[in-house]
């Protein structure tokens, strides 16, 4: 089989223009599978980052067992007084109530001068030092530990 000039001429000029078609080709077909293992791992993280989000809001909400008892204590005028940030007795006060501590009326021990021992319980007038049990908090405003 011979080829005329005209058709040699011809296949030389698309022989490299298929060439470099080819390989451009491959590249977008091994492109494919990196794009779709990185929005499988972004739609990882993203579900991951949404549980995350949700437990925070969920545990942030959920009602605390010594609720009922910490408002008590607010709605009959006891305060807290301390220092959350370096005082480990007034982080063990907050302790006991747990999640129900957001209900307590606290303030730092600066806001009261006089104030010596963290934390101090002001109760009717009344500056009760150090922490105090649930028993005696009690007894003190007449509040009913239930928890």
């Amino acid at each position: 089989m011979d080829l005329t000039k005209r058709e040699k001429r011809r296949l030389r000029f698309e022989r490299p223009i298929h060439e470099d078609n080819a390989p451009q080709e491959h590249k977008q077909a091994e492109q494919k599978p990196k794009k779709s293992k990185y929005y499988a791992f972004a739609a990882v993280i993203g579900i991951i980052l949404i549980a995350i989000i949700a437990y925070s809001v969920y545990s942030g909400t959920r009602p605390g067992p010594y609720d009922s008892f910490a408002k008590c204590l607010t709605e009959k005028g006891a305060v807290m007084y301390g220092a959350m940030d370096w005082c480990k007795y007034t982080q063990g006060q907050k302790a006991m109530f747990g999640r129900s501590f957001r209900h307590i009326d606290y303030h730092e021990f600066d806001e009261l001068p006089g104030i010596k021992t963290t934390p101090t319980w002001v109760i009717n007038g009344e500056w009760h030092e150090n922490v105090q049990t649930f028993d005696k908090l009690a007894a003190l405003t007449g509040c009913r530990v239930q928890g």
